[in-house]
């Protein structure tokens, strides 16, 4: 990697901060075009990045403060900035950074870019990486925090705000033998929202099935625990109830199987579970499947269900949009979450995908640990 590639995808992850939705491909888009425009060209480099990392109109105004703020503190780009002759460029990793100031030397001072190693890898689309780079991967799970979704209940219970509890103040009052006493109010509890997820392990989702089930295998552990007995009681509280099933060309429940405590363990047992894995897809008939012998059943009633898919179908699309339909009236809410969706040009154009998509709530991509983590957070916002 040449030393001024650190710069350049330092300024990616910084448009990212800033919720810009920059994927690695089109961070390696933005290095090709700068390096045939020329690093030296102020003006060729905003407009190499302005043309390769937005994704609309609606980018333009981050991307420009983005852009002010993080060249003009390099100042390594030619123009009205000219670049300091003795100052270089050197890649760290983030780890290494102890923000006293240390890295200047007597010959110049040397701009320390922080891009560690981890941080790219969870942007990296799970596809491309190789076995070694799955292992780390599977070690980073263990981080995301997923949040049940809330619903309010219709019991009520003793709050310090709400409506009014004529009964409790009346027990008060007899106790005090009519004496005066502070009125009793009450409010709607809260309780946590059954959450299904619907994991495609045909044979075009092979690449990204395995880090499904470990997602979900890691919904299904619930929040992580707080320091204190306050936060343990409350992960108990509002532990997830998370259901789990593979289609493709078969539907299985794989609800027991993720239930292991390992992630590995429980992923060998959701393997040996699934008659199916890499096959065929079918989504229109599992999902009819799904919801007659699971759906109409109460399992799916209120809850928020997450369909993790690319869409493919060889069955009949009209059938994929009437069972989503049916899906939808039955859910809360239905997220599906498709991994080309974070693919730079991407539309949903493939015929299963085009019938579903009218019937969901919200479209999201699932190509990255990046984005695994915005998928939690939609579903806890649900």
């Amino acid at each position: 990697m040449i030393p001024a590639d650190g710069l350049l995808l330092g300024f990616t992850q910084a448009l990212r901060a800033a919720g810009i939705a920059v994927t690695t491909d089109r961070a390696r888009t933005y290095l090709d075009a700068v390096r045939t425009v020329g690093l030296g060209d102020r003006t060729a480099t905003y407009w190499a990045g302005r043309a390769t990392l937005c994704t609309g109109p609606d980018d333009f105004r981050a991307y420009d403060q983005v852009f002010e703020a993080w060249f003009s503190e390099a100042e390594i780009l030619g123009g009205a900035h000219p670049p300091p002759p003795a100052r270089t460029l050197e890649q760290a990793p983030l780890e290494e950074s102890d923000g006293s100031g240390a890295g200047e030397d007597a010959d110049g001072e040397v701009l320390r870019v922080a891009a560690s190693d981890t941080e790219l890898l969870r942007h990296r689309d799970i596809a491309s990486l190789d076995a070694a780079e799955r292992l780390r991967l599977a070690g980073l799970f263990a981080g995301l925090d997923p949040r049940p979704p809330r619903r309010a209940s219709y019991r009520r219970r003793p709050s310090s705000r709400g409506v009014v509890d004529p009964q409790a103040t009346l027990r008060r009052t007899l106790r005090r033998l009519g004496e005066p006493v502070e009125i009793a109010q009450r409010n709607r509890s809260v309780r946590t929202r059954r959450v299904v997820l619907l994991v495609d392990v045909s044979g075009s989702m092979s690449r990204y099935a395995d880090a499904l089930l470990r997602l979900a295998h890691r919904a299904g552990r619930g929040p992580v625990r707080r320091a204190g007995a306050g936060g343990a009681r409350s992960a108990r509280r509002h532990r997830p109830q998370v259901e789990t099933f593979s289609i493709g060309t078969r539907v299985t429940r794989l609800t027991p199987a993720l239930q292991r405590r390992d992630p590995d363990e429980a992923l060998v047992a959701a393997g040996e579970a699934v008659p199916d894995w890499s096959g065929g897809t079918r989504l229109g008939e599992s999902l009819e499947v799904f919801l007659d012998r699971w759906g109409q059943r109460g399992l799916v009633r209120g809850a928020v269900v997450v369909v993790f898919s690319d869409g493919w179908e060889r069955g009949d699309a009209m059938l994929l949009a009437e069972q989503t339909a049916r899906l939808q009236r039955l859910a809360h809410k239905v997220v599906w979450v498709n991994p080309h969706k974070g693919a730079a040009g991407y539309q949903p154009v493939q015929a299963g995908m085009a019938a579903a998509l009218p019937h969901v709530d919200e479209f999201v991509a699932g190509h990255s640990m990046a984005a695994f983590a915005e998928v939690l957070e939609v579903v806890a916002r649900a």
